[in-house]
């Protein structure tokens, strides 16, 4: 029975994609810190989120991990590298060895490190010609989830998110919807009984014709990847001046759920 929960990660774990009622993010490890406590005694719960959007692998290490490792939780979840993947030039090999360190030093501290893949990006335009590096860097996820014992959130095989409806409008963070199919997944790598089945089937959408699809496109270049390259050049993170969410009670996540769900 899991009675402490810490999330460390990036805009994935944060939740972006996911907003509440308030305009804060809910996101699947929210989602996810609900299932557990309801498996506990009322007040009996703790959950910390430290996730930050934008942060790369060793800035999560620098700035989380340690909050994480004092904490001593009963379960660690671990998402990064995902932003140092995408940047151009960087290896994955490289990545992974330094990922292994710090699952290394959260599994010393931790009672289960639940560590996760990165999605399959075939259908996801700025990201599909890293489909191969993305796999690569799964392949040394798994390997380093053998040698420390750790569960796997498998990204990759969940079949529902390649459903355009999982993701939110900017097409690199998961819709609320996406987010709850995550954390229906993630309670099933930790061998938990889900209420609903993450890979249940999207209901059928009418046909888009090719200007519909275009229209999007160009719609969602000027929203979205044009301010990201933006940032890009100029060096900046869409995480400079965010403030992890930290301690958050199971009452407090439902509630922001519940207009949501």
């Amino acid at each position: 029975m899991i009675g402490s929960y810490v999330a460390v990660g990036d805009s994935f774990t944060e939740g972006v994609g996911d907003p509440g009622p308030d305009g804060a993010f809910v996101g699947w490890a929210d989602r996810l810190a609900v299932l557990l406590a309801d498996r506990r005694p009322e007040g009996d719960f703790t959950y910390t989120n430290l996730a930050v959007r934008g942060k790369l692998l060793d800035q999560i290490v620098a700035d989380q991990v340690p909050q994480a490792v004092g904490l001593k939780p009963d379960l660690v979840s671990f998402c990064a590298g995902g932003n140092d993947i995408i940047r151009p030039g960087t290896d994955p090999d490289e990545v992974a060895e330094r990922f292994e360190r710090a699952v290394a030093a959260l599994a010393a501290a931790a009672g289960t490190v639940l560590v996760t893949t990165g999605f399959d990006t075939r259908r996801v335009p700025v990201l599909k010609h890293l489909r191969g590096k993305i796999a690569t860097y799964n392949g040394h996820v798994r390997a380093v989830a053998d040698r420390y014992g750790c569960p796997v959130l498998d990204l990759w095989s969940l079949r529902s998110v390649q459903d355009r409806r999982a993701w939110d409008t900017d097409r690199l963070h998961l819709s609320p919807e996406g987010h709850t199919r995550v954390a229906l997944r993630a309670g099933q790598a930790l061998g938990l009984p889900v209420p609903a089945d993450p890979e249940q089937p999207w209901p059928p959408l009418p046909p888009r014709g090719t200007f519909d699809i275009r229209r999007d496109d160009v719609q969602w270049a000027r929203e979205h990847l044009v301010p990201w390259i933006g940032r890009r050049l100029r060096g900046e993170s869409s995480g400079d001046h965010v403030m992890a969410k930290g301690t958050l009670s199971a009452d407090d996540i439902r509630m922001r759920i519940a207009p949501v769900a």
